[in-house]
């Protein structure tokens, strides 16, 4: 399993259009009002990854088994949302079950579609939503705030140092700030992640421009890259209606005709997957057989017994050690048998830390 993304923004920015090329499907009702998206849509998509079809084909797998990440289409939010505005906390609340979250911002002008404010500008949206997931942070917290208090005043040691964080997070909230602006203050990160908070999640800004400006952006994303320079958030350039039109190709020749013709190197979906890749931090190996080549995806600095556990608890519990092929190795070597006579298989034991691209047989004894 990759990540969750949840997909937000105001309404008629563009979210919907994005997920249905996304996830090349129609589930998500991509109308021009401001609340056609009412429970989130979920799409579940295989991650691209050259590597596999190329170890596949030198371990003659029978199938391929890509690393997947689901994107959930978000309603609308609007200003007032944390109050109950428009449709208010639900939405709020699926955003806390999200690894990541991809906001969209309209940098595009077009007559025929409303914005829910009457004018475009990506600043002022993404300061809207902002704003509205502190005033949700902050209630939240300063419910938690009084039972956190009593809890310490009995030397609850957890308590007391849940609420140090609390208290750091209700000023940094205040001020105007994100929560994840002070994660890195706060030795037990674990504590923090546990109060959920919407504005702890890391953030992409998925700029949606016009047609005319997929490949070079414009005035309206360069201001949004300024802004997101300024958070530490990345920022991808896309153009959802080009992206809708990418998802109708199924012939991989043809995309790439198309994307020439365009000015464009790669698809938004590449974009957003390698955004999110590199916010949370994750990396991919392999595994490569006559059953499958599959990919994994694991947290980068991962040792070799915690990303046999994804695979399955058994591996990490009766861990003995770790086979591995860099991947240019294996390409080079054509396959396994040829990788281990050139003595490019190597064992490693517990320390080992995975590397992205490495093709791994976990050894494991239960």
């Amino acid at each position: 399993m990759g990540f969750t993304c949840g997909i937000v923004g105001l309404p008629n920015v563009g979210k919907s259009t994005l997920f249905n090329a996304l996830t090349a499907t129609i589930a998500a009702q991509a109308e021009n009002y401001p609340f056609c998206t009412i429970e989130p849509n979920i799409g579940r998509i295989a991650v691209p990854d050259p590597r596999l079809d190329q170890i596949a084909f030198l371990a003659k797998s029978a199938k391929i088994v890509p690393t997947q990440i689901d994107f959930a289409d978000i309603a609308g939010l609007v200003r007032g949302a944390s109050t109950g505005e428009g449709l208010g906390n639900q939405f709020l609340g699926h955003i806390r079950e999200m690894d990541a979250v991809a906001h969209v911002v309209r940098c595009f002008e077009d007559d025929n579609i409303t914005h829910v404010e009457g004018r475009i500008d990506p600043i002022s949206d993404i300061e809207t939503i902002d704003t509205e997931l502190m005033l949700a942070d902050l209630e939240s917290l300063e419910r938690r705030s009084d039972a956190l208090v009593k809890k310490s005043r009995g030397n609850d040691k957890e308590a007391i140092t849940t609420l140090t964080i609390v208290e750091t997070v209700i000023e940094t909230l205040k001020d105007g700030k994100p929560a994840r602006s002070v994660a890195s203050q706060f030795e037990d990160i674990s504590l923090f992640n546990g109060l959920q908070l919407l504005t702890a999640k890391p953030v992409m800004y998925v700029c949606n421009v016009g047609e005319e400006d997929a490949a070079t952006g414009n005035a309206y994303s360069e201001r949004v890259a300024a802004r997101a320079t300024e958070e530490g958030a990345i920022t991808v350039v896309i153009s959802a209606a080009i992206e809708a039109e990418i998802a109708q190709l199924t012939d991989l020749e043809e995309r790439a005709e198309f994307l020439e013709s365009i000015g464009l190197e790669t698809t938004g979906l590449s974009q957003i997957l390698a955004a999110g890749y590199q916010l949370l931090g994750l990396i991919t190996y392999l595994t490569a057989g006559p059953t499958e080549s599959r990919a994994w995806t694991i947290t980068e600095g991962m040792k070799a017994p915690q990303a046999a556990a994804v695979i399955h608890t058994d591996f990490e519990r009766g861990f003995i050690c770790a086979e591995i092929i860099a991947f240019d190795d294996y390409i080079s070597c054509k396959g396994e048998v040829g990788a281990k006579e050139a003595g490019k298989m190597r064992q490693e034991g517990r320390d080992y830390i995975v590397k992205d691209g490495d093709i791994i047989l976990f050894r494991f004894n239960v």
